[in-house]
């Protein structure tokens, strides 16, 4: 089945990255189109961000994660406000789940499974 997912993972801590807000979009012309938004869980997951009636399409996606909210939840001050994920879908049958490992001053992020 199609989606779009995400995984956070608070690498400082060791743990997963819960409470974190979360905004899908998608490119449309020379603008972003908002498509979903999630609060990830007691996981780090967000794993309905892709509303049942938006089909996943080809195109540029985006992924915005407010880690400044996170961040001040848990008393940190931090370097980056939010992290940005634009990643391209290519193949509108597949599940696209894009990680983000985060810490104060640093993120990784990769194409998971």
């Amino acid at each position: 089945m199609s989606a779009i997912t995400t995984h956070v993972l608070d690498t400082a801590r060791g743990w997963p990255a819960a409470g974190l807000p979360v905004v899908l979009e998608k490119q449309a012309g020379e603008g972003w189109v908002p498509l979903g938004r999630a609060t990830t869980d007691s996981d780090g997951r967000a794993r309905e961000l892709l509303p049942a009636n938006a089909p996943l399409e080809p195109g540029l996606y985006r992924l915005t994660f407010d880690t400044q909210t996170y961040f001040a939840a848990q008393q940190v001050e931090a370097f980056y406000p939010q992290v940005t994920v634009v990643f391209a879908v290519r193949n509108a049958t597949q599940h696209y789940h894009v990680p983000l490992l985060l810490s104060p001053f640093g993120y990784s992020t990769y194409r998971g499974s």
